[in-house]
């Protein structure tokens, strides 16, 4: 028999097994969480337990710190339930009219953008629409049963394609058959859209976006669909890389700092001592921000890439910088090998 989970406060009420993830249950009742990589790895999904017992399985440290365990916190995409529950999620709705969907799509072109990153553009199905928000993620769904989840890189406006920015992982399985063996023309099956990294529009607050490595696909939709909304929201993109072939769309960027109104870019390299010629910002990404914006009270941020950065910003910025918590989003990057699911 399911258990009952109770949303708190309010009074929601849905239906979880226990083989499910509360998060999966959730879903599957037309209710949405806060959420991203589904993996245990971003945090974005980190709720309170007010009662009952969970199961969780596998977290990153980074995500769910044995603190905030012991204070009853956990990841709803990785805990089930073992017996009824009261929970508190940070912020729930109800499913709006974007269906998930599992649908082919056809390769369109690949674009080799930096020695480990390459650009496919999908070509989605004519005879039935995809709708998406701008910074959500599709999964490709493998033979094998596996999935491998990519963000979307353009913008949902007239979109008849997909882009996506991927990056070869040592040892892994999918992203060495992107770079190897995929061609044009190739049939993938996806789902989505997944996720709940998109630009809320219900305020005007400055945003900042950040981006570390191909991390700055997601944002790259968020700007392309703020330019289509002809939004007068001010933008500061800080992308982060180790070197400068990480910044695979460095000029696309400083075009849009050139031609958009309100919008500045700040680019920062971690890994440039022997760079001579590169005369911009060195150093962590996320502290190039606190260094630049020690209050950020009145901003939201949308952050982007390894788990340790955004662990990183969002402490720093919401304790050394005063940035709410709710004015916080983040999707977390994991990459998969043949030896890691």
């Amino acid at each position: 028999m399911p258990f009952k989970i109770s949303i708190e406060p309010g009074e929601k009420v849905f239906p979880a097994n226990a083989d499910q993830s509360i998060l999966e249950a959730a879903l599957g009742a037309g209710l949405v969480f806060p959420y991203g990589c589904r993996d245990g790895a971003c945090g974005s999904c980190k709720g309170l337990v007010v009662s009952g017992e969970v199961s969780l399985g596998p977290v990153a440290e980074s995500a769910l710190s044995p603190d905030e365990r012991a204070r009853g916190l956990t990841l709803f995409c990785r805990a089930q339930p073992r017996s009824d529950l009261v929970i508190r999620p940070r912020t729930v709705s109800a499913a709006g009219d974007l269906p998930i969907k599992k649908l082919p799509c056809r390769v369109q072109s690949l674009s080799l953008a930096a020695p480990d990153v390459m650009i496919v553009k999908v070509k989605l199905p004519a005879s039935e629409p995809f709708r998406f928000k701008a910074g959500q993620y599709i999964d490709f769904l493998l033979g094998d049963g596996r999935r491998r989840s990519f963000s979307i890189a353009n913008g949902p406006v007239n979109a008849d394609h997909l882009e996506l920015h991927i990056r070869r992982v040592d040892n892994g399985q999918f992203t060495r058959h992107v770079f190897e063996q995929m061609k044009e023309r190739d049939i993938l099956r996806f789902e989505g859209p997944l996720g709940t990294f998109y630009l809320r529009d219900e305020t005007s607050k400055p945003v900042i976006l950040l981006a570390g490595g191909t991390g700055f696909a997601p944002l790259k939709g968020i700007v392309e669909a703020a330019i289509d909304a002809n939004s007068s929201r001010r933008f500061i993109l800080y992308w982060g890389a180790r070197d400068r072939s990480g910044l695979y769309m460095h000029e696309r960027a400083q075009r849009w700092a050139s031609e958009i109104p309100g919008f500045e870019y700040i680019p920062v390299l971690s890994d440039a001592a022997d760079d001579h010629e590169w005369t911009g910002r060195r150093g962590l990404v996320h502290a190039a921000v606190v260094a630049d914006h020690p209050d950020l009270t009145g901003y939201e941020v949308y952050a982007c890439g390894a788990p340790a950065m955004i662990d990183a910003a969002r402490n720093d910025f919401t304790r050394q910088c005063g940035l709410a918590d709710d004015a916080f989003f983040s999707d977390a990057f994991t990459f998969a090998s043949d030896t890691t699911s």
